[in-house]
């Protein structure tokens, strides 16, 4: 039987198509779990320490300061006291009166200076904490996607992010597909070995208000 040239085309057309349909490859799955890789990474782990220690210095410095403003509400205190003294002459009351209103102005100064401090000093810490988070991230995900790519995946996927409405992208895995423990420990290959693991705890920039206080005396808004 003969079959037309035009036919011939399209039987070869549909033929190659064909092949090159199967001469694709097999999509792989791969899951990683990116929040676990970046709490368990060394370097985190000493960032973490760092932010700790400068907010414990911070927090100690604002102890400082709220003691030297407690110093001048004992100040303004004794200069309240002596203004209602009967003893004393009207000139000597008012002198006591202005000493005392000069006194609780300095105090205010001093409350706005420590909150002043504490505010910058949490900015401060949180920059630098979503400074190094998202560095981190980059690095973690060059090492998980060349892991990924080792082991012939076509795709990978972060089963710690969760989508718009709170639920995690992935929501089941076979285990055999993850690469977290793999990427764990090429991420952690270069650890001092005087670096212990230990339990990631979140830093979270805080620090206290200021804790001068005026009896008879309002905060100012």
């Amino acid at each position: 039987m003969k079959y037309p040239i035009k036919s011939l085309s399209m039987i070869a057309t549909f033929a190659l198509a064909s092949v090159a349909a199967y001469a694709q490859p097999i999509p792989k799955l791969l899951v990683v779990d990116m929040a676990k890789l970046y709490d368990s990474h060394y370097k985190t782990e000493e960032q973490n320490a760092k932010l700790r220690t400068d907010e414990q210095k911070a927090q100690e410095e604002i102890e400082r300061m709220n003691k030297d403003g407690n110093v001048l509400v004992d100040d303004y205190k004794s200069l309240s006291d002596q203004s209602n003294n009967p003893a004393l002459t009207a000139d000597a009351k008012s002198k006591s009166q202005n000493e005392a209103q000069k006194k609780l102005e300095e105090i205010q100064r001093k409350k706005n200076e420590i909150g002043t401090f504490a505010q910058n000093t949490q900015r401060s810490l949180q920059q630098r904490l979503q400074t190094f988070r998202s560095l981190m991230l980059e690095e973690i995900s060059k090492v998980a996607t060349d892991v990924a790519k080792r082991k012939g995946a076509t795709l990978l996927l972060d089963k710690a992010g969760p989508t718009l409405i709170g639920v995690s992208n992935v929501i089941y895995a076979d285990s055999a597909y993850e690469i977290t423990d793999e990427v764990m420990k090429e991420i952690n290959k270069d650890r001092p070995s005087s670096s212990a693991i230990t339990a990631p705890s979140p830093v979270v920039p805080a620090t206290d208000a200021p804790k001068i206080t005026v009896p008879g005396v309002s905060p100012k808004k």
